[in-house]
Protein backbone atom coordinates (compact mmCIF):
# COMPACT_ATOMS: atom_id res chain seq x y z
CA UNK A 1 0.00 0.00 0.00
CA UNK A 2 1.20 3.32 -0.49
CA UNK A 3 2.94 5.35 1.87
CA UNK A 4 1.18 8.93 3.66
CA UNK A 5 2.01 11.99 1.60
CA UNK A 6 2.59 14.45 4.83
CA UNK A 7 5.10 16.94 5.86
CA UNK A 8 5.36 20.08 8.64
CA UNK A 9 7.30 23.27 7.70
CA UNK A 10 8.42 26.12 9.61
CA UNK A 11 7.63 29.90 7.02
CA UNK A 12 9.45 31.80 9.10
CA UNK A 13 12.82 31.52 7.45
CA UNK A 14 11.66 30.00 3.99
CA UNK A 15 9.22 33.50 3.88
CA UNK A 16 11.45 35.35 5.74
CA UNK A 17 14.32 38.55 4.25
CA UNK A 18 16.60 36.43 3.90
CA UNK A 19 17.67 36.55 -0.34
CA UNK A 20 19.01 33.60 -0.28
CA UNK A 21 16.94 30.71 2.08
CA UNK A 22 17.85 27.48 2.38
CA UNK A 23 15.46 24.07 3.30
CA UNK A 24 15.42 23.35 7.29
CA UNK A 25 17.31 20.50 7.79
CA UNK A 26 14.60 19.37 9.97
CA UNK A 27 12.40 19.75 6.72
CA UNK A 28 10.93 15.91 6.46
CA UNK A 29 8.20 15.43 3.66
CA UNK A 30 6.77 12.07 3.13
CA UNK A 31 5.29 10.20 0.41
CA UNK A 32 5.11 7.43 -1.96
CA UNK A 33 8.08 9.22 -4.13
CA UNK A 34 10.16 12.25 -2.52
CA UNK A 35 13.21 13.82 -4.62
CA UNK A 36 15.38 16.52 -4.02
CA UNK A 37 17.39 18.45 -5.98
CA UNK A 38 19.57 21.75 -4.23
CA UNK A 39 17.01 23.94 -2.15
CA UNK A 40 14.00 22.12 -3.79
CA UNK A 41 12.02 18.75 -2.51
CA UNK A 42 9.45 17.21 -4.08
CA UNK A 43 6.98 14.73 -2.12
CA UNK A 44 4.19 12.77 -4.60
CA UNK A 45 1.50 10.17 -3.59
CA UNK A 46 0.05 8.21 -6.46
CA UNK A 47 0.70 7.90 -9.92
CA UNK A 48 1.15 11.02 -11.86
CA UNK A 49 2.63 11.36 -15.75
CA UNK A 50 4.31 14.10 -16.85
CA UNK A 51 4.39 15.08 -20.26
CA UNK A 52 7.97 15.33 -21.78
CA UNK A 53 7.73 17.19 -25.13
CA UNK A 54 12.12 17.35 -25.16
CA UNK A 55 13.12 14.65 -27.74
CA UNK A 56 15.78 12.48 -26.35
CA UNK A 57 15.60 13.76 -22.47
CA UNK A 58 16.78 11.78 -19.98
CA UNK A 59 14.28 9.17 -18.76
CA UNK A 60 13.16 10.06 -14.85
CA UNK A 61 14.04 8.48 -12.12
CA UNK A 62 10.36 8.92 -10.75
CA UNK A 63 7.30 11.00 -10.52
CA UNK A 64 9.06 13.16 -8.10
CA UNK A 65 12.48 14.11 -9.78
CA UNK A 66 10.27 14.25 -13.26
CA UNK A 67 7.87 16.92 -11.90
CA UNK A 68 10.86 18.37 -10.13
CA UNK A 69 12.25 19.13 -13.54
CA UNK A 70 8.93 20.42 -14.94
CA UNK A 71 8.62 22.54 -11.78
CA UNK A 72 12.34 24.60 -12.53
CA UNK A 73 10.56 24.91 -16.33
CA UNK A 74 7.09 25.89 -15.75
CA UNK A 75 6.37 26.70 -11.78
CA UNK A 76 2.88 26.22 -10.85
CA UNK A 77 1.73 25.75 -14.26
CA UNK A 78 3.02 22.44 -14.63
CA UNK A 79 -0.20 20.66 -13.11
CA UNK A 80 -1.01 21.56 -17.03
CA UNK A 81 1.56 18.51 -17.90
CA UNK A 82 0.60 16.36 -15.68
CA UNK A 83 -2.15 13.42 -15.79
CA UNK A 84 -3.38 10.85 -13.51
CA UNK A 85 -4.48 10.20 -9.65
CA UNK A 86 -1.84 12.75 -7.56
CA UNK A 87 -0.93 14.88 -4.58
CA UNK A 88 2.14 16.88 -4.39
CA UNK A 89 3.74 18.81 -2.23
CA UNK A 90 7.05 21.05 -3.63
CA UNK A 91 9.10 23.32 -1.10
CA UNK A 92 11.68 25.53 -3.05
CA UNK A 93 13.64 27.51 -1.07
CA UNK A 94 15.04 29.36 -3.85
CA UNK A 95 11.69 30.99 -4.97
CA UNK A 96 10.42 31.56 -1.16
CA UNK A 97 6.93 29.03 -2.01
CA UNK A 98 5.30 26.27 -1.07
CA UNK A 99 3.29 24.46 -4.03
CA UNK A 100 0.33 21.54 -2.80
CA UNK A 101 -1.81 20.38 -5.69
CA UNK A 102 -4.18 17.40 -6.31
CA UNK A 103 -5.59 15.98 -9.28
CA UNK A 104 -8.67 16.75 -11.30
CA UNK A 105 -11.02 14.85 -9.17
CA UNK A 106 -8.74 14.84 -6.17
CA UNK A 107 -8.48 10.77 -6.67
CA UNK A 108 -5.30 11.67 -4.25
CA UNK A 109 -6.28 13.72 -1.47
CA UNK A 110 -4.61 16.61 0.45
CA UNK A 111 -5.36 18.38 3.51
CA UNK A 112 -3.53 21.24 5.31
CA UNK A 113 -3.38 24.44 7.76
CA UNK A 114 -1.38 27.01 6.66
CA UNK A 115 -0.73 30.42 8.68
CA UNK A 116 1.38 32.95 8.10
CA UNK A 117 4.41 30.85 10.19
CA UNK A 118 3.35 27.42 9.88
CA UNK A 119 2.40 24.72 7.04
CA UNK A 120 1.39 21.20 7.79
CA UNK A 121 -0.32 18.87 5.45
CA UNK A 122 -1.07 15.22 4.85
CA UNK A 123 -3.63 13.29 2.42
CA UNK A 124 -5.88 12.67 5.82
CA UNK A 125 -7.25 15.16 7.72
CA UNK A 126 -7.01 13.65 11.04
CA UNK A 127 -2.97 13.53 10.52
CA UNK A 128 -2.22 17.19 9.54
CA UNK A 129 0.32 17.32 12.85
CA UNK A 130 -0.92 19.62 15.73
CA UNK A 131 -3.91 20.37 14.02
CA UNK A 132 -6.83 18.05 14.55
CA UNK A 133 -8.43 18.70 18.20
CA UNK A 134 -10.83 21.22 17.48
CA UNK A 135 -14.26 20.40 15.65
CA UNK A 136 -16.16 22.60 13.21
CA UNK A 137 -19.96 22.84 13.69
CA UNK A 138 -20.68 24.08 10.08
CA UNK A 139 -18.74 20.99 9.07
CA UNK A 140 -20.90 18.71 10.79
CA UNK A 141 -24.05 20.17 9.75
CA UNK A 142 -22.35 20.06 5.84
CA UNK A 143 -22.44 16.72 6.71
CA UNK A 144 -25.68 16.11 7.88
CA UNK A 145 -27.16 18.14 4.65
CA UNK A 146 -24.86 16.33 2.03
CA UNK A 147 -23.84 13.26 3.78
CA UNK A 148 -20.10 13.67 3.51
CA UNK A 149 -18.16 17.16 3.75
CA UNK A 150 -17.46 18.83 0.69
CA UNK A 151 -13.92 20.56 0.20
CA UNK A 152 -12.71 23.03 1.63
CA UNK A 153 -13.74 22.48 4.82
CA UNK A 154 -13.18 19.15 7.18
CA UNK A 155 -14.33 18.38 10.00
CA UNK A 156 -11.45 20.22 11.84
CA UNK A 157 -11.91 23.64 12.78
CA UNK A 158 -8.37 24.43 11.43
CA UNK A 159 -7.64 22.18 8.59
CA UNK A 160 -9.03 22.56 5.28
CA UNK A 161 -9.10 19.94 2.25
CA UNK A 162 -8.08 21.12 -1.43
CA UNK A 163 -10.47 21.49 -3.56
CA UNK A 164 -10.41 19.22 -6.77
CA UNK A 165 -8.18 20.42 -9.43
CA UNK A 166 -6.69 23.10 -7.24
CA UNK A 167 -3.57 24.25 -5.94
CA UNK A 168 -2.43 26.02 -3.04
CA UNK A 169 0.31 28.31 -2.95
CA UNK A 170 2.01 29.81 -0.09
CA UNK A 171 4.90 32.48 -0.63
CA UNK A 172 5.73 36.23 0.19
CA UNK A 173 3.03 37.38 -1.42
CA UNK A 174 0.14 35.15 0.96
CA UNK A 175 -1.51 31.79 0.94
CA UNK A 176 -3.35 31.78 -2.10
CA UNK A 177 -5.79 28.35 -3.56
CA UNK A 178 -5.87 28.52 -6.88
CA UNK A 179 -7.81 26.22 -9.76
CA UNK A 180 -5.66 24.36 -12.32
CA UNK A 181 -7.98 23.07 -14.51
CA UNK A 182 -10.16 25.04 -16.09
CA UNK A 183 -13.74 23.70 -17.19
CA UNK A 184 -14.19 24.46 -20.40
CA UNK A 185 -16.59 22.24 -22.92
CA UNK A 186 -16.51 22.35 -27.00
CA UNK A 187 -19.67 22.56 -27.28
CA UNK A 188 -19.64 23.21 -31.46
CA UNK A 189 -17.37 20.22 -32.03
CA UNK A 190 -19.67 17.37 -33.82
CA UNK A 191 -17.32 15.06 -35.08
CA UNK A 192 -18.33 11.90 -36.99
CA UNK A 193 -20.44 9.32 -34.65
CA UNK A 194 -18.14 6.49 -36.22
CA UNK A 195 -15.05 8.49 -35.68
CA UNK A 196 -15.96 9.37 -32.56
CA UNK A 197 -17.13 5.72 -31.05
CA UNK A 198 -13.64 4.60 -32.67
CA UNK A 199 -11.85 6.80 -30.50
CA UNK A 200 -13.92 6.09 -27.21
CA UNK A 201 -13.89 2.21 -27.05
CA UNK A 202 -10.02 2.77 -28.33
CA UNK A 203 -9.36 5.39 -25.02
CA UNK A 204 -11.49 3.32 -22.68
CA UNK A 205 -9.19 0.14 -23.68
CA UNK A 206 -6.29 2.07 -23.25
CA UNK A 207 -7.09 3.38 -20.05
CA UNK A 208 -7.65 -0.11 -18.70
CA UNK A 209 -4.05 -1.55 -20.45
CA UNK A 210 -2.76 1.19 -18.32
CA UNK A 211 -4.48 0.57 -15.05
CA UNK A 212 -3.29 -3.20 -15.38
CA UNK A 213 0.28 -2.45 -16.35
CA UNK A 214 2.78 -4.19 -13.73
CA UNK A 215 0.15 -5.81 -11.85
CA UNK A 216 -0.23 -9.83 -11.20
CA UNK A 217 -3.65 -9.96 -10.96
CA UNK A 218 -6.43 -7.22 -11.47
CA UNK A 219 -9.98 -7.57 -10.93
CA UNK A 220 -13.18 -5.34 -11.27
CA UNK A 221 -16.14 -4.33 -9.41
CA UNK A 222 -19.22 -5.28 -11.24
CA UNK A 223 -22.39 -4.35 -10.33
CA UNK A 224 -23.71 -5.12 -13.39
CA UNK A 225 -24.59 -1.62 -14.76
CA UNK A 226 -23.11 -0.15 -17.96
CA UNK A 227 -19.83 1.21 -16.12
CA UNK A 228 -18.65 -1.39 -14.33
CA UNK A 229 -19.67 -4.08 -16.77
CA UNK A 230 -17.93 -2.00 -19.83
CA UNK A 231 -14.75 -1.96 -17.55
CA UNK A 232 -15.17 -5.90 -16.54
CA UNK A 233 -15.25 -6.62 -20.16
CA UNK A 234 -12.38 -4.76 -21.03
CA UNK A 235 -10.32 -6.16 -18.40
CA UNK A 236 -10.96 -9.21 -20.00
CA UNK A 237 -10.18 -7.88 -23.77
CA UNK A 238 -6.82 -6.76 -22.53
CA UNK A 239 -5.99 -9.55 -20.34
CA UNK A 240 -6.74 -12.19 -23.45
CA UNK A 241 -8.92 -14.25 -20.51
CA UNK A 242 -11.14 -14.26 -18.01
CA UNK A 243 -10.42 -11.57 -15.27
CA UNK A 244 -11.65 -11.69 -11.94
CA UNK A 245 -15.20 -9.75 -10.98
CA UNK A 246 -16.34 -9.64 -7.84
CA UNK A 247 -19.92 -8.41 -6.88
CA UNK A 248 -22.45 -7.83 -3.72
CA UNK A 249 -25.86 -9.05 -3.46
CA UNK A 250 -28.17 -8.40 -1.29
CA UNK A 251 -30.83 -10.65 0.17
CA UNK A 252 -33.74 -8.01 0.00
CA UNK A 253 -36.97 -7.76 -1.92
CA UNK A 254 -35.63 -4.44 -4.59
CA UNK A 255 -32.33 -4.02 -3.79
CA UNK A 256 -30.50 -7.16 -5.29
CA UNK A 257 -29.21 -6.91 -8.84
CA UNK A 258 -26.74 -9.81 -9.22
CA UNK A 259 -28.79 -11.12 -12.25
CA UNK A 260 -27.41 -7.88 -13.98
CA UNK A 261 -23.83 -8.68 -12.80
CA UNK A 262 -24.18 -12.45 -13.75
CA UNK A 263 -25.43 -11.63 -16.86
CA UNK A 264 -22.07 -9.41 -17.64
CA UNK A 265 -20.12 -12.24 -16.35
CA UNK A 266 -21.46 -14.51 -18.43
CA UNK A 267 -21.26 -12.41 -21.92
CA UNK A 268 -17.78 -11.29 -21.31
CA UNK A 269 -16.35 -15.26 -19.72
CA UNK A 270 -15.53 -13.53 -16.40
CA UNK A 271 -13.74 -15.04 -13.01
CA UNK A 272 -16.93 -14.27 -11.27
CA UNK A 273 -17.37 -14.14 -7.77
CA UNK A 274 -19.91 -12.98 -5.39
CA UNK A 275 -21.26 -12.52 -1.78
CA UNK A 276 -24.14 -11.54 -0.17
CA UNK A 277 -23.86 -8.92 2.31
CA UNK A 278 -26.09 -9.53 5.48
CA UNK A 279 -27.19 -7.85 8.75
CA UNK A 280 -24.40 -9.26 10.57
CA UNK A 281 -22.09 -8.31 8.37
CA UNK A 282 -23.07 -4.76 8.84
CA UNK A 283 -22.77 -5.28 13.07
CA UNK A 284 -19.47 -6.25 12.71
CA UNK A 285 -17.98 -4.01 10.17
CA UNK A 286 -20.08 -0.41 11.09
CA UNK A 287 -17.27 0.38 13.53
CA UNK A 288 -14.38 0.28 11.63
CA UNK A 289 -15.97 1.38 8.05
CA UNK A 290 -17.25 4.42 9.88
CA UNK A 291 -13.71 5.07 11.65
CA UNK A 292 -11.74 4.40 9.14
CA UNK A 293 -12.37 7.44 6.98
CA UNK A 294 -10.61 10.49 8.33
CA UNK A 295 -13.67 12.26 8.60
CA UNK A 296 -17.58 11.33 9.40
CA UNK A 297 -18.95 10.04 6.00
CA UNK A 298 -22.49 8.46 5.53
CA UNK A 299 -22.62 7.48 1.69
CA UNK A 300 -23.61 3.54 2.83
CA UNK A 301 -22.52 1.84 -0.57
CA UNK A 302 -18.92 2.31 1.15
CA UNK A 303 -19.65 -1.13 3.20
CA UNK A 304 -20.88 -3.26 0.64
CA UNK A 305 -17.61 -2.16 -1.27
CA UNK A 306 -15.62 -2.83 1.53
CA UNK A 307 -16.89 -6.09 1.45
CA UNK A 308 -16.48 -6.45 -2.62
CA UNK A 309 -12.71 -5.47 -2.50
CA UNK A 310 -12.10 -7.45 0.63
CA UNK A 311 -13.25 -10.51 -1.27
CA UNK A 312 -10.98 -9.64 -4.32
CA UNK A 313 -7.77 -9.33 -1.73
CA UNK A 314 -8.81 -12.81 -0.40
CA UNK A 315 -8.62 -14.40 -3.84
CA UNK A 316 -5.28 -12.53 -4.55
CA UNK A 317 -5.99 -9.25 -6.20
CA UNK A 318 -3.19 -6.74 -6.48
CA UNK A 319 -5.56 -4.07 -7.75
CA UNK A 320 -9.03 -3.59 -8.51
CA UNK A 321 -10.82 -1.12 -11.13
CA UNK A 322 -14.07 0.89 -10.49
CA UNK A 323 -16.59 1.68 -12.58
CA UNK A 324 -17.02 5.30 -11.32
CA UNK A 325 -16.99 8.28 -13.31
CA UNK A 326 -19.47 6.78 -16.75
CA UNK A 327 -22.39 8.86 -15.48
CA UNK A 328 -20.94 11.92 -14.39
CA UNK A 329 -18.78 12.40 -17.50
CA UNK A 330 -21.48 11.07 -20.19
CA UNK A 331 -24.75 12.23 -18.58
CA UNK A 332 -26.20 8.73 -17.20
CA UNK A 333 -27.48 10.26 -13.81
CA UNK A 334 -31.24 10.03 -13.84
CA UNK A 335 -31.84 13.54 -12.65
CA UNK A 336 -29.95 14.82 -15.85
CA UNK A 337 -33.32 14.16 -17.61
CA UNK A 338 -35.49 15.62 -14.67
CA UNK A 339 -33.57 19.00 -14.53
CA UNK A 340 -34.32 19.14 -18.22
CA UNK A 341 -38.31 19.01 -17.89
CA UNK A 342 -38.28 21.12 -14.96
CA UNK A 343 -35.97 23.67 -17.36
CA UNK A 344 -38.80 23.67 -20.01
CA UNK A 345 -40.94 25.03 -17.68
CA UNK A 346 -38.40 28.28 -18.27
CA UNK A 347 -39.85 27.82 -22.11
CA UNK A 348 -43.70 28.99 -21.14
CA UNK A 349 -44.34 32.60 -21.99
CA UNK A 350 -43.78 35.10 -19.11
CA UNK A 351 -47.42 36.24 -19.01
CA UNK A 352 -48.83 32.85 -18.70
CA UNK A 353 -46.43 31.89 -15.58
CA UNK A 354 -47.40 35.10 -13.93
CA UNK A 355 -51.04 33.69 -14.39
CA UNK A 356 -50.18 30.22 -12.78
CA UNK A 357 -47.71 30.87 -10.17
CA UNK A 358 -50.05 32.33 -7.95
CA UNK A 359 -52.43 29.41 -8.15
CA UNK A 360 -49.56 26.88 -6.96
CA UNK A 361 -48.73 28.34 -3.42
CA UNK A 362 -48.90 26.38 0.17
CA UNK A 363 -52.21 27.42 0.37
CA UNK A 364 -53.46 26.69 -3.17
CA UNK A 365 -56.88 25.03 -3.00
CA UNK A 366 -55.53 23.09 -6.53
CA UNK A 367 -53.09 21.30 -4.35
CA UNK A 368 -55.53 19.23 -2.83
CA UNK A 369 -57.22 18.16 -6.04
CA UNK A 370 -55.26 14.64 -7.37
CA UNK A 371 -53.19 15.17 -10.25
CA UNK A 372 -53.82 19.06 -10.07
CA UNK A 373 -51.35 18.72 -7.08
CA UNK A 374 -48.26 17.27 -9.20
CA UNK A 375 -48.83 19.50 -11.53
CA UNK A 376 -48.47 22.68 -8.96
CA UNK A 377 -45.60 21.13 -7.87
CA UNK A 378 -43.67 20.84 -10.86
CA UNK A 379 -44.21 24.53 -10.94
CA UNK A 380 -42.79 25.09 -7.16
CA UNK A 381 -40.21 22.77 -8.44
CA UNK A 382 -39.39 24.70 -11.49
CA UNK A 383 -39.49 27.91 -10.57
CA UNK A 384 -36.58 27.53 -8.08
CA UNK A 385 -33.03 28.10 -9.23
CA UNK A 386 -30.36 25.69 -10.47
CA UNK A 387 -28.18 24.47 -8.76
CA UNK A 388 -30.38 25.23 -5.55
CA UNK A 389 -33.41 22.99 -7.44
CA UNK A 390 -31.07 19.73 -6.89
CA UNK A 391 -31.10 20.05 -3.31
CA UNK A 392 -34.90 20.29 -3.38
CA UNK A 393 -35.92 17.34 -1.66
CA UNK A 394 -32.82 17.23 0.85
CA UNK A 395 -33.53 15.35 3.82
CA UNK A 396 -32.57 17.35 6.51
CA UNK A 397 -34.03 20.13 4.82
CA UNK A 398 -37.11 18.22 4.29
CA UNK A 399 -37.47 17.12 7.75
CA UNK A 400 -36.69 21.04 8.96
CA UNK A 401 -33.07 21.48 10.82
CA UNK A 402 -35.10 23.43 13.50
CA UNK A 403 -36.92 19.99 14.33
CA UNK A 404 -33.50 18.10 13.97
CA UNK A 405 -31.16 20.12 15.54
CA UNK A 406 -30.31 21.55 19.03
CA UNK A 407 -30.91 24.79 19.31
CA UNK A 408 -27.24 25.75 20.30
CA UNK A 409 -25.48 23.79 17.75
CA UNK A 410 -27.89 25.96 14.87
CA UNK A 411 -27.30 28.91 16.47
CA UNK A 412 -23.34 28.13 15.64
CA UNK A 413 -24.32 27.77 11.88
CA UNK A 414 -24.98 29.10 8.44
CA UNK A 415 -28.01 27.67 7.18
CA UNK A 416 -27.57 28.96 4.17
CA UNK A 417 -23.98 27.47 4.05
CA UNK A 418 -24.57 24.83 1.60
CA UNK A 419 -26.04 26.28 -0.92
CA UNK A 420 -23.75 29.33 -1.15
CA UNK A 421 -21.52 26.61 -1.47
CA UNK A 422 -23.18 24.48 -4.50
CA UNK A 423 -24.14 28.16 -5.86
CA UNK A 424 -20.12 29.07 -6.65
CA UNK A 425 -19.62 25.41 -7.58
CA UNK A 426 -22.06 25.77 -10.10
CA UNK A 427 -20.96 29.18 -11.38
CA UNK A 428 -17.41 27.40 -11.94
CA UNK A 429 -18.04 26.31 -15.42
CA UNK A 430 -19.74 28.77 -17.70
CA UNK A 431 -20.91 25.87 -20.23
CA UNK A 432 -24.21 27.05 -22.10
CA UNK A 433 -25.69 23.63 -21.97
CA UNK A 434 -27.34 22.00 -18.77
CA UNK A 435 -26.46 18.75 -18.76
CA UNK A 436 -22.49 19.86 -18.86
CA UNK A 437 -22.89 22.60 -15.93
CA UNK A 438 -24.68 19.43 -14.37
CA UNK A 439 -21.60 17.47 -15.19
CA UNK A 440 -19.03 19.83 -13.87
CA UNK A 441 -20.88 19.95 -10.46
CA UNK A 442 -21.12 16.52 -10.34
CA UNK A 443 -17.86 16.32 -10.46
CA UNK A 444 -17.06 18.31 -7.43
CA UNK A 445 -20.14 16.59 -5.23
CA UNK A 446 -20.91 13.30 -6.42
CA UNK A 447 -17.56 11.99 -7.50
CA UNK A 448 -14.86 14.01 -5.77
CA UNK A 449 -16.21 14.43 -2.52
CA UNK A 450 -18.25 11.08 -1.88
CA UNK A 451 -18.00 8.37 -4.84
CA UNK A 452 -14.19 8.36 -4.73
CA UNK A 453 -13.58 8.09 -1.10
CA UNK A 454 -16.31 5.83 -0.54
CA UNK A 455 -14.15 3.48 -2.94
CA UNK A 456 -10.46 4.74 -1.79
CA UNK A 457 -11.57 4.03 1.44
CA UNK A 458 -12.97 0.38 1.13
CA UNK A 459 -10.12 -0.50 -0.79
CA UNK A 460 -7.93 1.48 1.55
CA UNK A 461 -9.65 -1.26 4.49
CA UNK A 462 -9.08 -4.09 2.38
CA UNK A 463 -5.36 -3.37 1.50
CA UNK A 464 -5.83 -3.52 -2.29
CA UNK A 465 -5.00 -0.92 -5.08
CA UNK A 466 -7.23 1.02 -6.98
CA UNK A 467 -7.66 2.60 -10.81
CA UNK A 468 -10.64 4.50 -12.26
CA UNK A 469 -10.24 3.59 -15.85
CA UNK A 470 -12.98 6.12 -16.38
CA UNK A 471 -11.56 8.67 -15.23
CA UNK A 472 -8.68 8.95 -17.25
CA UNK A 473 -7.35 12.75 -18.53
CA UNK A 474 -7.91 11.36 -21.84
CA UNK A 475 -11.52 9.90 -21.39
CA UNK A 476 -12.66 13.12 -19.67
CA UNK A 477 -11.08 15.60 -22.06
CA UNK A 478 -12.58 13.10 -24.85
CA UNK A 479 -16.16 13.65 -23.07
CA UNK A 480 -15.36 17.31 -22.74
CA UNK A 481 -15.43 17.41 -26.72
CA UNK A 482 -18.91 15.62 -27.03
CA UNK A 483 -21.83 17.56 -28.27
CA UNK A 484 -24.51 17.72 -25.02
CA UNK A 485 -26.91 15.97 -27.21
CA UNK A 486 -24.92 13.31 -27.46
CA UNK A 487 -25.04 13.12 -23.96
CA UNK A 488 -28.46 13.73 -23.09
CA UNK A 489 -30.69 13.32 -25.95
CA UNK A 490 -33.98 14.59 -25.74
CA UNK A 491 -34.57 12.71 -22.37
CA UNK A 492 -32.47 9.50 -23.35
CA UNK A 493 -29.48 9.43 -20.98
CA UNK A 494 -26.16 9.10 -21.96
CA UNK A 495 -26.79 8.77 -25.42
CA UNK A 496 -23.58 8.25 -27.07
CA UNK A 497 -21.84 5.82 -24.33
CA UNK A 498 -24.62 3.19 -24.77
CA UNK A 499 -24.58 3.57 -28.90
CA UNK A 500 -20.76 3.48 -28.84
CA UNK A 501 -20.98 0.12 -26.53
CA UNK A 502 -23.68 -1.69 -28.69
CA UNK A 503 -22.64 -4.85 -29.37
CA UNK A 504 -19.73 -4.43 -26.98
CA UNK A 505 -22.24 -4.93 -23.20
CA UNK A 506 -25.20 -6.56 -23.63
CA UNK A 507 -28.46 -5.23 -24.43
CA UNK A 508 -30.12 -5.89 -21.06
CA UNK A 509 -27.33 -4.00 -19.89
CA UNK A 510 -27.72 -1.02 -21.72
CA UNK A 511 -31.62 -0.97 -21.44
CA UNK A 512 -31.76 -1.50 -17.19
CA UNK A 513 -31.70 1.29 -14.99
CA UNK A 514 -28.52 1.75 -12.60
CA UNK A 515 -28.64 0.93 -8.67
CA UNK A 516 -25.02 0.15 -7.53
CA UNK A 517 -24.42 -1.51 -4.41
CA UNK A 518 -27.00 0.38 -2.97
CA UNK A 519 -27.35 -1.30 1.27
CA UNK A 520 -31.18 -2.40 2.58
CA UNK A 521 -29.90 -0.64 5.89
CA UNK A 522 -33.63 0.70 7.07
CA UNK A 523 -35.74 -2.63 6.43
CA UNK A 524 -32.47 -4.81 7.63
CA UNK A 525 -32.81 -2.13 11.12
CA UNK A 526 -36.59 -2.77 11.59
CA UNK A 527 -36.22 -6.63 10.99
CA UNK A 528 -33.26 -7.94 12.65
CA UNK A 529 -33.05 -6.80 16.53
CA UNK A 530 -28.97 -6.70 17.34
CA UNK A 531 -28.61 -3.80 14.26
CA UNK A 532 -31.83 -2.09 15.51
CA UNK A 533 -29.93 -2.15 18.55
CA UNK A 534 -26.56 -0.16 17.07
CA UNK A 535 -28.72 1.68 15.51
CA UNK A 536 -30.20 2.89 18.46
CA UNK A 537 -27.48 2.52 20.91
CA UNK A 538 -25.59 4.96 18.46
CA UNK A 539 -28.54 7.38 18.53
CA UNK A 540 -28.89 7.39 22.25
CA UNK A 541 -24.61 8.56 22.77
CA UNK A 542 -25.34 11.50 20.16
CA UNK A 543 -28.17 12.46 21.86
CA UNK A 544 -25.32 13.80 24.72
CA UNK A 545 -23.25 15.29 22.56
CA UNK A 546 -26.16 18.52 22.25
CA UNK A 547 -25.67 18.41 18.18
CA UNK A 548 -29.32 16.42 17.55
CA UNK A 549 -32.24 16.85 19.44
CA UNK A 550 -32.93 14.04 21.89
CA UNK A 551 -36.88 14.08 21.46
CA UNK A 552 -36.05 14.11 17.40
CA UNK A 553 -33.72 10.90 17.84
CA UNK A 554 -36.78 9.45 20.14
CA UNK A 555 -39.40 9.84 17.48
CA UNK A 556 -36.59 8.76 14.33
CA UNK A 557 -36.18 5.33 16.06
CA UNK A 558 -39.62 5.01 17.72
CA UNK A 559 -42.03 6.37 14.78
CA UNK A 560 -40.43 7.26 11.42
CA UNK A 561 -38.39 4.25 10.98
CA UNK A 562 -40.38 1.92 11.31
CA UNK A 563 -43.38 3.43 9.39
CA UNK A 564 -40.97 4.00 6.40
CA UNK A 565 -37.66 2.48 6.71
CA UNK A 566 -36.23 3.04 3.25
CA UNK A 567 -36.64 6.93 3.55
CA UNK A 568 -35.68 7.30 7.25
CA UNK A 569 -33.16 4.60 7.08
CA UNK A 570 -30.87 6.88 5.10
CA UNK A 571 -31.19 9.64 8.06
CA UNK A 572 -30.69 6.66 10.84
CA UNK A 573 -27.78 5.46 9.12
CA UNK A 574 -26.17 9.35 8.47
CA UNK A 575 -26.56 9.95 12.31
CA UNK A 576 -25.20 6.21 13.16
CA UNK A 577 -21.98 6.53 11.34
CA UNK A 578 -21.67 10.26 12.48
CA UNK A 579 -21.56 9.16 15.95
CA UNK A 580 -19.56 5.80 15.62
CA UNK A 581 -16.68 8.14 13.85
CA UNK A 582 -16.87 10.26 16.69
CA UNK A 583 -16.29 7.79 19.19
CA UNK A 584 -13.20 6.52 16.99
CA UNK A 585 -11.53 9.92 17.41
CA UNK A 586 -12.67 11.05 20.94
CA UNK A 587 -13.37 14.29 20.00
CA UNK A 588 -14.47 17.05 21.58
CA UNK A 589 -17.76 19.68 21.16
CA UNK A 590 -17.82 21.26 18.18
CA UNK A 591 -16.47 24.91 17.96
CA UNK A 592 -18.51 27.35 15.00
CA UNK A 593 -16.76 29.19 12.30
CA UNK A 594 -19.54 29.71 9.86
CA UNK A 595 -18.36 31.50 7.06
CA UNK A 596 -14.58 31.10 7.75
CA UNK A 597 -13.60 28.14 5.89
CA UNK A 598 -11.66 28.76 2.51
CA UNK A 599 -13.73 29.52 -0.66
CA UNK A 600 -14.81 26.54 -2.40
Amino acid sequence: MRDRLSGRLDLTDLLGPDPAPTLPESLALRGDDVARDADVVCAVRGTPQVDRPVAGSSPPRGAAADILQAWREHGTKLTARLSGGYALAIVDAPRQCVFLAVDRFAIQTLCYHADQNTLAFSDRADCVQGYTDELDAQAIFDYLYFHMIPAPRTVFRQVCRLPAAHGLLVDRQGIRVLRHWPLQFDEQRRPSFDDARRDFRQLIRDSVAAETAGQPRVGAFLSGGTDSSTVAGMLCEVAGKPAPAYSIGFDAAGYDEMEYARLAARHFGCEHHEYYVTPEDLLASIPAVAQHHDQPFGNSSALPAYYCAKLARADGCTKMLAGDGGDELFGGNSRYAMQRVFEFYHSVPAGLRRLIEPMCGDDSLLRRIPGLRQATGYVRHSRVPMPDRLQSFNLLMQLGPGQVLATEFLARVDQEGPSKHMRTTWDECQAKSLINRMLAYDWRYTLADSDLPKVRGATQMAGIELGYPLLADRLTDFSMRLPADWKLRRFKLRWFFKEALRGFLPDEIITKKKKGFGLPFGVWATGHPALRGLAEDSLRSLATREIVRPDFLQRLIRDHLPNSPGYYGEMVWILMMLEQWLRGHDSPAPESTAGSAGKP
